[in-house]
């Protein structure tokens, strides 16, 4: 999952260079969240959060 992930993520960043104004704050927002995502999914499998519900 992180591999496919990480390819939207460079895709978007693709984008963004090629991007008019508006089409700029759409990926932009699409690439914070991919890069949020990614960050989640990191530190799941290095322990550093769990998956688990608190309770």
């Amino acid at each position: 999952m992180t591999n496919e992930l990480d390819r939207t993520i460079e895709e978007l960043k693709a984008e963004l260079r090629n991007a008019d104004a508006a089409e700029r704050r759409q990926i932009y927002a699409e690439l914070e969240l991919a890069l949020a995502e990614r960050e989640v999914m990191v530190a799941e499998q290095e322990g550093r959060i769990s998956a688990e519900p608190p309770f």
